[in-house]
Parts: C-alpha cells; sequence; structure tokens
C-alpha cells in the first residue's frame, strides 16, 4: 500500500497540525539563532526542521494526533527525538514571552488527551522511515 502524503497547509481541516508545524518552526528558529548564531538556519537545525516537517506530514492520527510527548507511538528516531526534545527544553519556555499565542496554544494542545488506537491495530512507522531513508 503506498503512503499518501496530505498537504496539509491548504485544508481547513488540518489547521491544527499547520498550527504545531509553525510552533515547531518558530521553536527551532530561536533555538538555532541563540545557539548556532543569527542569520537564517545553520544545516543541522534545518534537517531536524525538514526530518519533523515530514514526520508531521505523515502522522498516523491525522488531525487528531496528540503532541509528540503524549502520543502512543513514537515514530521519531532516537536520536532526532532527542534532538527535539533538547531544542523544546530551551525554547519552550521563552515562547511565552516572544510568541505567547503559539505558547499558550501548545500548553493546551499538550493538555488534550491521547487518541487511542483501535484494538490490534499496530500502526507501523517502519514504512514512513524506509520513504525518510530515499527523500
Amino acid at each position: 500500500m503506498a503512503l499518501k502524503v496530505v498537504e496539509f497547509r491548504t485544508d481547513k481541516r488540518f489547521a491544527r497540525r499547520a498550527r504545531e508545524l509553525k510552533t515547531l518552526e518558530t521553536m527551532i528558529g530561536m533555538y538555532c539563532r541563540h545557539h548556532h548564531g543569527g542569520g537564517p538556519l545553520c544545516a543541522e537545525c534545518a534537517a531536524l526542521g525538514d526530518y519533523a516537517r515530514r514526520r508531521l506530514e505523515r502522522c498516523v492520527f491525522g488531525d487528531a494526533k496528540p503532541t509528540c510527548a503524549n502520543c502512543v507511538v513514537h515514530c521519531y528516531k532516537a536520536e532526532m527525538r532527542e534532538r527535539v526534545r533538547e531544542m523544546m527544553r530551551w525554547a519552550g519556555p521563552r515562547m511565552l514571552f516572544r510568541h505567547p499565542v503559539l505558547g499558550i496554544l501548545h500548553m493546551v494542545d499538550g493538555r488534550r488527551p491521547a487518541v487511542r488506537l483501535p484494538d490490534g491495530a499496530r500502526p507501523s512507522c517502519a514504512a514512513s522511515e524506509s520513504a525518510d531513508a530515499d527523500a
């Protein structure tokens, strides 16, 4: 079965996922400017942003997805998950001062109940991981 990737920026049904992507990109930008100097994103942070975008686009839960910290399916590679966690630990508290609306909405999203998988369903992120290896 071929993976179907949905462009979620144009469809109002995916507004929460688009906002989550915007929040993530903002956090990565803040982190990179502080830790790697000003200007555009460094190669490492740009790669992290691209990886996070692909994960978000291919999320098995669609727009009903919980925040990644509350998700039952961990589709990030361990190394990337740790990099995102480190970046969010630094940028998260600063979001409330620099981007208060995004910061508060991200906190509210984190309190949403996690979506449960149907009984017997076991989504494989390996398929989307192999798609990332091809990209």
